[in-house]
């Protein structure tokens, strides 16, 4: 079971991510290059790998109901990317955290869902999940450490919200094979959504050709990591 293998590199890079962010000097850093790069590959992946596997005539109400819903999650959870100093102005609430665990479920079932479907497409969005789970762990702690978490608290909730990515690896081999394609269309709909509505919505905050740059490099890393798999 590859798919497991790949679960466990997406809470290989919240939790590195997380302990990177806990470092004063690096949590002072711009993430903003991250997210942007981050944006441009999961964009990519989106529309190059997801859409084009989905039966996108068929199944493009998935689509669509994969972008509502995690924007409304979003938007009730204030759970996404920020830099330090936007960090700063926002809260990590329980339901915060059981939102980024409910995310990683999800990004767990799209995994090994996409592998099962084809292994090509699942090591795609094992590249997209891991890429965009780096900015937002970041930011994870970031916010929990702003609301006085200690280090071990703040690594503790980081740890097991990556373990819930084999979880939802593991409950992939419960759903029948008949409707793959259609979850498949959801987390299409899932990462446009983060990738458009979340990280390049925040890398543009203050808008910056470097940005740009770092968003249309994210994209061609895809498109040739694409090409090779």
């Amino acid at each position: 079971m590859l798919y497991l293998l790949y679960a466990f590199l997406a809470t290989a890079a919240v939790v590195v991510s997380g302990v990177v962010a806990l470092h004063p000097r690096l949590a002072a850093l711009n993430h903003r290059y991250v997210i942007a790069v981050a944006s441009g590959i999961v964009i990519s992946a989106a529309f190059l790998e997801l859409l084009p596997e989905s039966n996108i005539e068929s199944n493009a109400i998935y689509v669509a109901l994969g972008f509502f819903t995690f924007y409304v999650i979003e938007k009730a959870m204030m759970l996404h990317a920020c830099d330090e100093e936007e960090c700063e102005s926002h809260t990590m609430s329980l339901a915060a955290v059981v939102g980024m665990a409910s995310d990683n479920i999800v990004d767990g079932v799209g995994i090994a869902i996409a592998y099962l479907t084809n292994p090509a497409l699942g090591l795609a969005v094992t590249i997209a999940v891991v890429v965009h789970e780096v900015p937002q762990g970041m930011a994870s702690t970031s916010l929990m450490r702003h609301a006085g978490y200690s280090v071990k608290k703040t690594f503790t909730v980081i740890a097991i919200a990556g373990l819930t990515y084999p979880v939802g690896a593991y409950i992939s081999q419960f759903i029948p094979q008949n409707i793959y394609i259609a979850i498949i269309a959801f987390i299409a709909g899932d990462f446009i959504y983060i990738g458009a509505g979340d990280l390049l919505h925040e890398a543009h905050r203050r808008l910056s050709y470097k940005v740009v740059i770092a968003t249309l490099l994210g994209a061609a890393f895809f498109i040739v990591v694409e090409s090779l798999i």
